[in-house]
């Protein structure tokens, strides 16, 4: 009988998580890392997001280089859209067969616009421009947004944590135990609650059939004297 009544308890729970609308990705501008680690693969990060998703638009984005010696950029890539996707074409020979588009795939409305560096040297020490440029196709009007992300990266041979990211990662985790912990002893409470509410329904449903009982056999008395 607990059983049944705990299963009806959780019917509106599951019928309310079916009805639920489906959750999609958002587009979220995180910062690149800054710290490389020689002879492995880094990502350069830069994320232009569109506020309006129903917008119809398409997006080019332009890499640039300047070496810790150089005293102006160079041109890594041109335009990665997804067209150009299909054959890359890096200017910088310093980046030959090591540059790898790490970004939005097939489409033309690019949001991420990240690279990936292969087999990092510490020659690629230095500051990174990334071109963003976004054509908004609006029904009577086209508007064109552009913005620069500058990344400067350093190569270490190994790579180090600063005390701010240890310490926020287990703070993270402290929270997640935390947490977990709580939603275990409110779940114990509600239980124990539904449990004891249960079993006292049931001892007042007994009680209430004993003293129907006990009053019919009193009035099945009373009437046999009557007789």
């Amino acid at each position: 009988m607990s059983a049944v009544k705990e299963l009806l308890l959780l019917l509106p729970l599951v019928l309310l998580a079916l009805e639920a609308p489906l959750c999609y990705g958002a587009c979220v501008e995180v910062d690149s890392d800054t710290e490389a680690v020689i002879n492995e693969g880094f990502k350069l990060g830069c994320i232009y997001c569109k506020m309006r998703g129903e917008v119809d638009a398409t997006a080019t984005v332009k890499w640039s280089f300047k070496g810790s010696g150089d005293s102006d950029f160079s041109d890594v890539s041109t335009d990665c859209t997804f067209i150009i996707m299909q054959g890359d074409e890096i200017i910088d020979p310093r980046f030959y067969e090591r540059l790898v588009w790490n970004g939005s795939k097939h489409t033309r409305d690019l949001q991420d616009g990240s690279i990936y560096i292969l087999n990092v040297t510490y020659n690629d020490t230095g500051t990174y421009k990334c071109e963003f440029s976004r054509l908004l196709k609006y029904s009577n009007y086209d508007y064109q947004t552009a913005i620069e992300k500058n990344i400067t990266i350093n190569v270490v041979a190994r790579l180090t944590r600063g005390m701010a990211s240890i310490l926020s990662e287990v703070m993270m985790y402290v929270s997640i135990i935390g947490l977990q912990f709580w939603l275990l002893v409110e779940m114990i409470y509600c239980y124990r609650k539904i449990s004891a509410a249960g079993e006292e329904a049931l001892r007042e449903s007994a009680e209430e059939y004993l003293a129907i009982a006990s009053e019919s056999k009193d009035n099945c008395a009373g009437a046999q004297v009557a007789e």
